[in-house]
């Protein structure tokens, strides 16, 4: 069993589950504590001992169906299967297997290991001799979806199956032979069915296999898909998946970037004090100086439209915010339509995606107002101001469609001058912008960068941009 724990955790960590040495050892205490005579025991040991973030959950739970039921299933599933097409129900069905066993000992036909598997229905001998040949096999290589067919006829050839066949038309021939009998003619059907069962039972062995090592891939392949799409062009299905996306996104993000940090925490090399501190050894670099200042974490001000055209963005764009919030020294969030409203301790008090919903669903503020850009930054200016110093950056969210209203980029200008950095990020389309009742050529000269932020993809990497600098 320690074997198969052991082989299970590689899975998991080829599939994007991070499992440390520690954890694995954690399992093995666990399992000994509780035993194996539950499989819905062992499960949920493996899933509390392994699995540390909720969105590995559905990886995980997939990759232990297939892990610790893929073969077993795959033969009972073959049963069923033969005792529908038979029409029959378990007891008939055991009967007709007992009935093929006597005719065989009567005619003296001899079978192989696997053929008599097959036609005893001995599920557990059928496992092993499966399990056994995907190994000689090397089934466990299979990597992309064209070599299934490569990979089912190595299995055939290892399992022999050319030869069971042989074996079962003989059977079936010996049971054609003479008057005609409907008991004969049943269970001629049933051994025509076992070779059939038998090639179903390798495809789809060859299949799960390579679901274990496709987890993963489709995984990554779904959020590339999902990244990349406009955010005004979600469905509400695809808004859920999106919000697992937003935080494995954001997961990286951070491993990224404390890979940096503790690479930069010894400071970069500092020439002038190099030079300065070895003019005692004639300039020669004896004593290497490094540049040891204190990297101060950004603070975060981020002002979202919550409007209805720009809605899907802003729930995204806090949510990636509120995920890398350790990353920041202090993040303040306020919503806007045509008023302003801070919502920073809505995400103190509620779960992420609660303290969202409530945001944007008019629980701060009204959400169904016109907007009203001017407006709304007159009264931060006015109550919020303060919030802003000189380690703060500013994110602006909208499409700066202000109604033709006054758009008050006067206080944009002061933000601007108070602030390390304000960065504008807009959904709508670059070429779009200035056009009708938006301002953004009125706000955009005193942003320090301006966006184009229409998916997840434009998101992420505004956000790596502002947290590196």
């Amino acid at each position: 069993m320690d074997d198969t724990i052991i082989a299970f955790v590689a899975l998991l960590r080829r599939n994007g589950v991070r499992v440390s040495f520690a954890e694995s050892m954690d399992t093995f205490r666990a399992l000994d504590l509780v035993g194996l005579g539950s499989r819905a025991g062992v499960k949920d040991v493996l899933r509390a001992t392994l699995v540390k973030r909720a969105v590995d959950h559905p990886t995980y739970d997939h990759l232990f169906d297939l892990y610790f039921s893929g073969v077993g299933e795959i033969v009972k599933d073959a049963e069923s299967r033969a005792m529908e097409g038979l029409d029959l129900d378990p007891a008939e069905y055991q009967r007709l297997l007992e009935d093929l066993a006597r005719f065989l000992e009567a005619q003296g036909i001899g079978t192989s290991e696997l053929t008599r598997a097959l036609l005893r229905q001995d599920t557990a001998r059928l496992e092993r001799l499966l399990r056994e040949a995907s190994q000689r096999a090397g089934v466990q290589r299979i990597e992309r979806t064209f070599q299934e067919g490569q990979f089912a006829q190595g299995l055939q050839q290892t399992l022999g199956v050319a030869e069971v066949a042989r074996e079962l038309q003989g059977i079936s021939d010996a049971l054609g032979a003479g008057d005609p009998d409907p008991r004969r003619r049943q269970m001629g059907r049933l051994v025509d069915r076992r070779l059939q069962d038998l090639q179903e039972m390798i495809r789809r062995m060859v299949r799960g296999e390579l679901e274990q090592h496709d987890v993963g891939q489709r995984d990554a392949a779904r959020m590339q898909q999902l990244a990349e799409k406009s955010f005004y062009y979600l469905s509400e299905d695809e808004i859920r998946r999106m919000k697992d996306a937003v935080t494995k996104l954001a997961q990286r993000l951070k491993n990224a970037l404390a890979v940096k940090r503790r690479s930069a925490r010894k400071g970069a090399f500092d020439v002038k004090d190099t030079l300065r501190k070895n003019l005692q050894y004639g300039g020669v670099p004896f004593k290497i100086r490094f540049d040891r200042r204190k990297r101060v974490k950004p603070q975060i001000v981020v002002l979202c439209d919550v409007s209805d055209s720009v809605r899907n963005v802003s729930r995204f764009m806090l949510q990636f915010v509120y995920s890398l919030q350790d990353l920041y020294a202090k993040v303040r969030s306020f919503v806007f339509v045509s008023d302003v409203g801070e919502i920073t301790k809505l995400f103190e008090e509620n779960e992420i995606h609660q303290a969202i919903d409530q945001a944007i669903r008019g629980n701060v503020i009204n959400v169904y107002a016109h907007s009203d850009f001017g407006r709304a930054f007159r009264m931060f200016h006015r109550e919020h101001l303060a919030a802003i110093t000189r380690h703060t950056t500013v994110i602006v969210l909208g499409d700066a469609r202000n109604n033709y209203n006054l758009p008050h980029e006067w206080v944009l200008k002061e933000i601007k001058q108070r602030a390390k950095r304000l960065i504008w990020l807009n959904p709508e389309n670059r070429m779009t912008w200035g056009f009708g009742d938006s301002e953004m050529d009125r706000y955009q000269p005193y942003c320090d960068v301006v966006e184009e932020c229409r998916n997840l993809r434009q998101l992420y990497r505004v956000v790596d941009r502002m947290v590196v600098g």
